[in-house]
């Protein structure tokens, strides 16, 4: 069952959103929408709360305030079919893959298949296999376990299993940590090809420079318990905050920012 969208409607927003553990208040007043078809990277601090809030808006902590609407809906307005049908929209890829290290590639990529359709065990191993394809994975991965895999395969096979729903959503959290640049960079293009492609909107968790230059069209900034500023990268690193001017004025950020922007004029030739 598919989620009927509204056009015109933000995939995912936030507002007014308070989220906290015991009296450790971690968000506060904070707003936030993605928009359709963007590529929005989300920094801030460790301990800023960033997975807290994918976490919140994925629906797997209830906010103690505030309202989170999918497609324009209040998700405390749907009815259990109705959040179903929504959850099928949304893909994720957790850190690491999160896969399942008793299975196969393929059988992995099933797992949300066979849970969420009644397709025949040969279409959805059909499907499965496409998808392998889709994320840059060769053939004979389908039959190997996580534990065969290199990090940038398990991450890539990650991404296969979340895809496996043909999703509108895409949730990443820190995809490239732990890849080397070569392969960091590589997956970077692997997400934008995907966008394109499947006409995906996606949120980005991420302490990636690199991947903030090259494929992102909005930056999100998390400080001080809510969104600090949501905007192009020009504008966002020109915001008059301690943390925003560390993390974008160092010597890190000035060799990622070079590197990003010969990226973006090949990729405009």
């Amino acid at each position: 069952m598919k989620a009927q969208i509204k056009n015109d409607a933000p995939p995912m927003e936030a507002r007014g959103l308070l989220t906290q553990f015991g009296a450790n208040v971690i968000h506060e007043n904070l707003d936030f929408r993605i928009n359709r078809g963007e590529i929005v990277g989300l920094v801030g601090g460790s301990g800023s709360g960033k997975s807290v809030l994918m976490n919140t808006m994925l629906g797997l902590k209830e906010p103690e305030g505030g309202v989170v609407r999918y497609f324009g809906e209040d998700r405390r307005d749907l009815s259990f079919e109705e959040r179903r049908a929504i959850n099928n929209e949304i893909g994720v890829l957790f850190q690491g893959g999160a896969l399942f290290s008793s299975l196969t590639v393929r059988q992995n990529i099933i797992v949300p298949l066979r849970e969420h359709t009644d397709l025949p065990e040969e279409l959805m191993c059909e499907l499965a296999d496409m998808k392998i394809h889709m994320v840059g994975l060769p053939p004979e991965s389908a039959t190997l376990y996580p534990s065969d895999l290199s990090g940038g395969m398990r991450k890539r096979a990650g991404l296969a299993r979340s895809l496996a729903l043909d999703p509108s959503l895409l949730f990443l959290d820190e995809p490239t940590a732990g890849l080397d640049p070569i392969g960091a960079h590589a997956f970077d293009e692997l997400i934008l090809g995907l966008r394109d492609a499947m006409n995906l909107t996606v949120l980005m968790v991420t302490h990636d420079l690199d991947s903030l230059y090259a494929i992102c069209d909005r930056v999100a900034v998390l400080v001080d318990k809510h969104i600090a500023i949501a905007d192009k990268l020009e504008k966002v690193q020109k915001y008059d905050h301690p943390w925003v001017k560390e993390y974008f004025d160092g010597p890190r950020s000035r060799a990622a920012m070079s590197a990003g922007g010969k990226s973006k004029t090949k990729a405009a030739n």
